[in-house]
């Protein structure tokens, strides 16, 4: 007689973890559904806000010139306008609700923004940023998409649940910065990471980030169609490049980067002694600061006869030029807008409003075409592993910075990889030890 033996006992399931079970429940589908609704009105917004940025900087540095009769903005160009847009952006932070959003030196802001503050918002970056602050439109993008997105879902849903704002925040903010940086990943990513998220929460916070995201996207690719209206948007043209890196162009990235972090730490240390002074006396500070990257646009454009533009503005027009043609800009034309940018973009971040990304990256870009005359050091390697050491030392989120830069290089992404991992590792070490050291020579001398 056989008998049939007992079948194994079936494996006990593992409980589920908080947030498994905050995944399934009714309430985050919800969220999902929600962030996929926000990501086309954010996406709405923040086309028009980035067209109207395009227009006013196209209008103020190419067609008015045009009209006077100048090839390009004579050398004087900045000069007034910088002083108009710092007296707007000083009026904004010194009497409108919210300051004209936050300082750009303390980095990207991911608090919930309320409504109040968003006609400050608009009035700085609209006053300041086309007429030549040397900042970026991606943190006023990033706090518009964050009021947006509130004032859309506040008709639908109430969001008494300070979790459920909390993602409908960072779904917004992804939306509205999925068009800047040309690509849906590298907003989700930089706002993930700005805001410290780790292990199991990542996952519950990711989707609806990248949901919105992916969502606004679209739209951003199909307004530009629909409507013949431009933006700007952070990239690289296509740019002959080799197909691997030599020994020498890895090499030279260390000692690069390590450069690159210690000059982006004294035009923070700008910025921060420039933002000390300002809280006090923020209209007084806001307009000294525009004259301050007027002076610099205008000796820029004495020195080397190019347009003052170089030097103010975000950076973001003048990267196709670089990156196209970097054997057309000699040493000393590099050297000047070097120096001369930093100091604008030093001021700029304690004392006006915007992005610190856009100036950090076109920075790298000509530091790298500076250096890429020493002895096996390439062009396109240079200008990557300089792009991505900036990039790394001013946010500094290194994954980030990471994607952001390799994505930027576009069919050479894959061959520029090591290069601009070696890049970003190496500026990030070298931020956090220069920082605390710093921190204990200012504690002593106090």
């Amino acid at each position: 007689m056989t008998t049939t033996p007992p079948e194994p006992a079936a494996e006990a399931e593992a409980p589920l973890s908080d947030e498994q079970r905050a995944v399934r429940t009714r309430g985050y589908v919800g969220v999902l559904l929600l962030s996929a609704g926000v990501g086309i009105p954010v996406s709405l917004v923040a086309f028009g806000f980035l067209a109207l940025l395009h227009a006013a900087e196209h209008g103020v540095w190419e067609t008015l010139p045009e009209s006077f009769g100048y090839d390009v903005a004579p050398w004087w160009w900045a000069l007034p306008w910088l002083l108009v847009g710092g007296v707007l952006v000083g009026v904004a932070i010194r009497w409108l609700p919210g300051h004209g959003g936050h300082v750009p030196i303390d980095g990207l802001g991911l608090a919930p923004v309320p409504a109040r503050f968003v006609p400050g918002i608009l009035l700085a970056a609209l006053a300041g940023l086309p007429l030549g602050a040397v900042l970026g439109p991606e943190a006023p993008l990033l706090a518009l998409g964050s009021a947006f997105a509130l004032i859309f879902v506040r008709p639908v849903a109430a969001l008494d649940d300070p979790a459920a704002k909390a993602l409908i925040t960072v779904a917004g903010a992804s939306a509205a910065l999925s068009a800047i940086f040309g690509n849906p990943l590298i907003a989700a990513v930089f706002v993930l990471e700005a805001a410290g998220l780790a292990g199991p929460k990542l996952a519950r916070v990711v989707l609806p980030s990248l949901l919105a995201s992916g969502v606004g996207f679209l739209v951003f690719t199909g307004m530009g169609a629909w409507t013949g209206l431009e933006i700007s948007s952070l990239s690289l043209p296509p740019v002959e490049g080799p197909e691997r890196l030599d020994l020498a162009d890895v090499l030279w990235a260390i000692p690069v980067a390590v450069v690159i972090a210690f000059a982006v730490r004294q035009v923070q240390h700008l910025g921060r002694w420039t933002k000390a002074r300002a809280v006090a006396r923020p209209l007084e500070y806001a307009v000294a600061a525009a004259l301050v990257v007027g002076l610099c646009a205008a000796a820029y454009a004495l020195l080397t006869g190019r347009s003052p533009e170089d030097v103010a503005l975000s950076g973001q027009g003048l990267l196709e030029p670089l990156a196209s043609d970097p054997a057309a800009w000699s040493v000393p034309v590099l050297i000047a807008l070097i120096v001369l940018k930093s100091i604008g973009y030093g001021v700029s971040l304690g004392a006006l409003r915007g992005g610190a990304i856009f100036p950090a990256v076109l920075l790298g870009a000509a530091a790298g075409v500076l250096v890429s005359g020493l002895p096996g050091f390439g062009a396109l390697p240079a200008m990557a592993a300089g792009m991505a050491a900036a990039t790394a030392s001013v946010l500094p989120f290194p994954v980030a910075s990471a994607v952001l830069v390799v994505l930027l290089l576009g069919p050479n992404a894959t061959a520029m990889a090591p290069v601009v991992l070696v890049a970003v590792v190496v500026a990030f070490v070298s931020e956090q030890i220069i920082a605390p050291q710093r921190a204990q020579r200012a504690g002593r001398t106090v």
